[in-house]
């Protein structure tokens, strides 16, 4: 995670760019003693940019280039929660000016705040009292008996609440429709999920909820991504939706039957990656995931999958291996799934590290002595991608043979493996499982022994 700032005025400045481009947000609180948080969306959530502890007087202040234009969000407390949080659109170069009371209200101050955030802020005031009973459950005595008669207003009231107020901004004026629509489902779907001193039947359920459909919010990632709160809004959608189907998880299908709600593929995958966060064990994770690895389909979910994965996995011979995928000298990426079939044998390493190239000659002569054995031998860098001329240039000076690869730091393999030092030695069986996450070294003559059992058997 990067490192969060904690000074009063945030300065996050991009070399080339003119002052004017960055943004301006300057405040005033009644919460003397927590800091305030600002916000970027990050695929359907909130991820923490910077933050502020507001001075005696209660004033604080941020300064920054916004990434997008679009949603950021200010607030207090846990990260994810729709508590104490308040949205507002950014673009280069706006200056937004508010005040924010009992840490749960928010009003705009000033003359410099862009007709995009007095829009948003016009939408806020309508949808404010409904927000207090929805989101402000522990403070509220709230029931459907009053909620859902009040949620029917304000969702015919939201039909005509752009009538005249076009900004000129397309992208925004196009961007607001959605805010709405999320907005309204976020504050829906919160009601029912949240502790209440009275629940409604689903047949009680208000019109408003018969519209609400996961498959019409997941039919792209745009959408959900950037709301602050998407991927938590899919959860709900689906949930709903099972509710009012009547259906009932079951211990074989439940992650199944979620998933047919949802269209999407990518937006499936997060779908799956939320119930991953609550597996105990690398066995139950491997039986969970295997029907469902298509989902994974952007570079976040695989850092995802693997940072869920990695404090679960034991090592223990028969485990799945890490299907590492590296270009080779000549620029041809190999993965460890290329060498079905056989044994593999692989060495991690790095041209700085002498203890790494010590164990060279004696690999070279095990190569040798078991030189047409079914087994493999994969060397990889985890040089920096800087110093690939000088791992090159090792290769025809020392006459490396074997599967030579490159991975530009390895950090993805040295993670999976928890790899703190090298060189670092693994053997594995020919359909990619593991036999030995920490073999012995090549100047071991154990390792000979052992890679003949194994081969022979």
């Amino acid at each position: 995670m990067r490192k969060i700032l904690n000074i009063t005025v945030i300065l996050l400045l991009i070399l080339g760019v003119k002052a004017q481009s960055q943004v301006t947000i300057s405040g005033e609180t009644t919460n003397l003693e927590s800091p305030v948080k600002l916000y970027k969306v990050f695929d359907g959530q909130l991820e923490q940019i910077a933050q502020a502890r507001p001075n005696q007087a209660g004033n604080f202040g941020f300064y920054f280039y916004p990434e997008y234009e679009g949603l950021f969000v200010l607030g207090y407390d846990n990260d994810q929660s729709l508590q104490k949080k308040f949205k507002f659109y950014l673009k280069k170069e706006d200056r937004l000016s508010i005040s924010l009371t009992n840490d749960t209200l928010y009003t705009l101050s000033g003359k410099s705040n862009s007709k995009e955030n007095q829009v948003l802020n016009k939408w806020y005031n309508l949808t404010k009292s409904l927000e207090q009973k929805s989101v402000y459950f522990d403070n509220t005595l709230s029931t459907f008996v009053d909620y859902f008669p009040a949620q029917e207003i304000t969702v015919k009231e939201s039909k005509d609440f752009l009538k005249g107020k076009q900004t000129g901004n397309a992208k925004f004026d196009a961007a607001i429709k959605d805010i709405i629509k999320l907005d309204l489902a976020i504050l829906a779907t919160n009601f029912v999920s949240t502790p209440r001193t009275a629940h409604p039947k689903i047949e009680e359920y208000s019109d408003f909820y018969s519209t609400l459909k996961a498959s019409d919010f997941a039919k792209n990632t745009s959408l959900m991504y950037n709301y602050p709160y998407g991927k938590r809004l899919l959860l709900s959608l689906i949930y709903l939706n099972k509710t009012q189907a009547h259906l009932k998880d079951t211990k074989t299908a439940w992650l199944e039957e979620d998933l047919k709600f949802v269209p999407n593929d990518t937006l499936k995958g997060d779908v799956v990656l939320s119930y991953l966060k609550g597996i105990k064990s690398e066995g139950e994770f491997d039986a969970k995931t295997k029907n469902f690895v298509q989902f994974f389909i952007t570079d976040h979910q695989k850092k995802q999958i693997n940072a869920i994965k990695i404090p679960l996995l034991t090592y223990k011979g028969g485990s799945p291996a890490f299907n590492f995928s590296y270009p080779d000298e000549a620029g041809k990426n190999r993965t460890l799934s290329d060498f079905k079939d056989k044994y593999v044998f692989v060495d991690i390493w790095a041209t700085w590290c002498k203890p790494c190239v010590d164990e060279i000659p004696y690999l070279q002569k095990l190569e040798e002595d078991l030189k047409g054995k079914n087994i493999e031998f994969i060397s990889i860098s985890v040089d920096a991608g800087k110093d690939k001329a000088k791992w090159l240039n090792m290769i025809k000076d020392k006459k490396l043979s074997g599967v030579q690869l490159f991975s530009s730091g390895g950090q993805d393999i040295l993670d999976y493996y928890k790899i703190a030092g090298i060189p670092r030695f693994m053997i594995f069986d020919k359909t990619g499982k593991i036999i030995r996450a920490d073999a012995p070294r090549p100047s071991d003559p154990e390792l000979k022994n052992l890679l003949q059992k194994i081969i022979d058997n």
